[in-house]
């Protein structure tokens, strides 16, 4: 960046001799020629935008919160579903300027190894504890079989018992609901990728059709206008509700956000974003205000406040002031974000089991101290999480390295030496 510093004063040199003596006429001097003007600076490297990696990583926290704590509040503060599809769409934009057959595969390259090895484990897991897909009564027969495919490539929704083992075991009867559970985003997202050179050829065709669709769709779909059964319609709710913010991706890279005055689309952004909150008012599902019930203000909710956070995108290559000290975990959890997102549900209820053994240790045999631990069980459960998705980073998380084609790390945080830093030593994204 040029800070408008200039070299020399622009003052004429005093004439020679001294003050007070007869000025005689200097001898003629030749003419120095003028300096070459400096060189303009190279322009940047492009690289990662570290205000979309924030973003993404604050959007993963959040999850993680959220599945822990079970606040519904969280789904209006941050609806972070949406901004990772927001995020995504704008690095499908940008990838789709290589051949699209190239893109796709790429793209579902990078996701399937990891899926893979959760899939493996969580498999491994169900059929440990008795779990026969061919008798269950949801997905029974020949079907539930064929069905298992989708742990090898998410095109549906994959199979798993809603309830195995017993409430007294290591982990919850439920553990299988919501460690598979989560699937469901690499689902849409598998869809969305398939489904990005069309949309963004419409896109650019028709901008502001492709972009409102979605939510007309969601009106239709995910209000109960139209019912469409089983998964199928769950998946086509899916694509209404956080296609979108997807195309949002695409205007943010095509810069069509840039071009309208930030006044009219954030003063658009909120009147949509009220609708959003009205309509739930008046839809509150089982859990109040969590927005994960009621897809039309998801859709809503989460297309206004993506229009916000783009709208004001700094396009940092750098994390700039206090936000510099978070840069490594910001480039860890960018780099590892598959491997956290799917592990983070099984690594919550593994926290339990881990907790439930301080209950043995001998200065915990007095009512007060097991009502303390009791009282405070889930803020234990939250600081234990961290290390045991640090821990799982570590054990699986390379797999993510092999997926994208580059050498396997145990810790990519961009603590390398062979990385370009500034003057101030930070790490380009």
């Amino acid at each position: 960046m040029t800070h408008g510093y200039t070299t020399g004063t622009g003052m004429n040199p005093e004439p020679a001799g001294t003050y007070g003596t007869p000025y005689t006429v200097p001898q003629q001097r030749t003419t120095e020629p003028a300096p070459e003007p400096a060189p303009a600076p190279a322009p940047k490297k492009p690289g990662r935008d570290r205000y979309l990696d924030l973003l993404r990583s604050i959007a993963l926290v959040r999850v993680v919160v959220y599945h822990l704590f079970g606040w519904a509040w969280l789904t209006v503060l941050f609806p972070s579903m949406g901004v990772m599809f927001a995020l995504a769409g704008s690095l499908m934009a940008r990838s789709l300027k290589r051949p699209a057959a190239g893109v796709i595969r790429s793209r579902v390259r990078r996701l399937l190894p990891p899926l893979w090895v959760f899939s493996a484990v969580v498999l491994a897991m169900m059929f440990a504890n008795g779990w026969n897909p061919s008798e269950d009564p949801d997905h029974g027969g020949t079907w539930g079989l064929i069905e298992l495919f989708n742990y090898i490539v998410p095109i549906g929704a994959p199979p798993y018992p809603w309830q195995i083992g017993s409430k007294s075991g290591l982990l919850e009867d439920t553990w299988a609901v919501q460690a598979a559970g989560v699937l469901w985003y690499l689902r849409a997202y598998l869809w969305f990728v398939i489904a990005s050179p069309l949309l963004l050829w419409l896109f650019r065709k028709a901008p502001w059709p492709t972009l409102l669709a979605p939510l007309g769709l969601t009106a239709i779909v995910g209000t109960g206008l139209v019912t469409i059964p089983g998964e199928t319609g769950n998946a086509v709710s899916d694509f209404a509700v956080y296609g979108g913010c997807w195309v949002l991706g695409f205007a943010h890279h095509d810069g069509l956000l840039k071009q309208i005055p930030r006044y009219v689309s954030v003063s658009c952004a909120s009147l949509i974003m009220a609708f959003g909150l009205w309509w739930a008012s008046n839809h509150l599902g089982p859990d109040g205000w969590d927005l994960n019930d009621i897809p039309l203000a998801q859709a809503t909710w989460s297309f206004g406040f993506v229009v916000i956070l783009l709208q004001y995108s700094p396009s940092w290559q750098e994390l700039p002031g206090r936000l510099a000290k978070w840069d490594k975990l910001v480039t860890l959890s960018n780099n590892r974000a598959v491997t956290i997102y799917l592990w983070h549900n099984l690594l919550i209820m593994a926290t339990v089991p881990i907790i439930d053994l301080a209950y043995e240790l001998p200065f915990m045999q007095s009512e007060r101290a097991v009502a303390a631990l009791d009282g405070a069980y889930t803020i234990w459960m939250f600081a234990l999480v961290w290390p045991l998705i640090g821990l799982m980073v570590l054990a699986v998380g390379w797999v993510e390295d092999i997926a994208a084609k580059r050498k396997p790390r145990l810790w990519p945080n961009g603590a390398k030496t062979d990385r370009p830093r500034t003057s101030t030593g930070s790490h380009r994204g």
